[in-house]
């Protein structure tokens, strides 16, 4: 039987703020819209983490199966890779926690309407395609459009969406540096995994663009996160808009840290400490639109 550490080790908590960040912002575009709905706003939250969770368990799992998490994985220690946790009990905690999130999708149906279905589903399809199925996306090179595309317009929209049933054109673009930051975190995981991946046949832009094309890929997506700011400060003129500048030295100093990253202790320092950049201009970024 896991203990319950392992449990929580293979949730990968330090990814969370993925799943928290998309809803903070989307519910400050509600509020700067029409006000804010807390019943589905929270229940937003709770679904966005249980899909993040879930998502999560089917990596360690779908991983393992297909030989990403070999004895020379130099990332965190997978549960099902080092026989801690087996594929069938991993497997059965991937489905409970989206069954946690289909749960949550139920209110917001009755609250909102039949689009959430869509959204739901989708993103827990997508969560299990990450790494599972017949054509596993982060395989294939398409990973980083899915982080994009789930965790920035689905997850931002979609949480507007929930709240006060329309998108907005602020939640599209405040997407962008949402879905960016968490791109960002992926780009730092694959670079890691760049050796083991290409082993496994796992075709990440990190193995088919090097080194150079990740740091590039990292320092361009950070770069945007900071650029759309801006862009909605002159918009809309409010300055609150550029509160995620204060982030400005922390996202300097990951970019330094991940071009000299070359053990995987420091590249799971880069990933931790990227989340928390995540994290930190989420906040602000959320306050501002809020505020603003």
């Amino acid at each position: 039987m896991a203990t319950t550490s392992t449990w929580i080790a293979a949730a990968r908590l330090r990814t969370l703020p993925a799943a928290v960040v998309p809803v903070a912002v989307g519910t400050a575009c509600a509020h700067a819209t029409t006000g804010i709905a807390w019943g589905p706003a929270l229940a937003a939250l709770g679904g966005s983490l249980a899909i993040q969770i879930g998502t999560n368990f089917a990596n360690d799992v779908f991983d393992a199966e297909r030989g990403a998490d070999g004895p020379d994985r130099i990332g965190p220690l997978r549960a099902v890779s080092a026989g801690l946790i087996s594929a069938a009990a991993m497997k059965r905690a991937m489905i409970a926690a989206f069954a946690v999130a289909a749960l949550f999708g139920v209110y917001l149906t009755a609250t909102v309407g039949w689009p959430i279905v869509a959204i739901g589903i989708a993103s827990i399809l997508a969560g299990i395609a990450y790494t599972g199925g017949p054509y596993p996306l982060g395989y294939h090179g398409l990973g980083d459009v899915f982080v994009m595309g789930f965790f920035g317009f689905v997850a931002v929209c979609g949480t507007t969406f929930a709240q006060v049933g329309f998108v907005p054109c602020l939640a599209w673009f405040s997407a962008i540096p949402v879905g960016a930051l968490a791109t960002a975190i992926l780009v730092v995981n694959n670079l890691r995994d760049r050796s083991t991946d290409e082993r496994a046949g796992k075709r990440t832009l990190a193995v088919r663009f090097g080194r150079r094309g990740a740091l590039v890929e990292y320092a361009a997506l950070v770069g945007v996160s900071y650029v759309v700011p801006i862009g909605l400060a002159i918009c809309t003129k409010s300055a609150w808009c550029l509160l995620p500048g204060l982030t400005v030295p922390l996202a300097w100093q990951r970019m330094r840290a991940l071009a000299g990253a070359a053990t995987g202790p420091a590249f799971n320092a880069c990933l931790a400490a990227t989340a928390q950049l995540m994290l930190a201009h989420g906040v602000l970024f959320a306050v501002g639109l809020a505020v603003g």
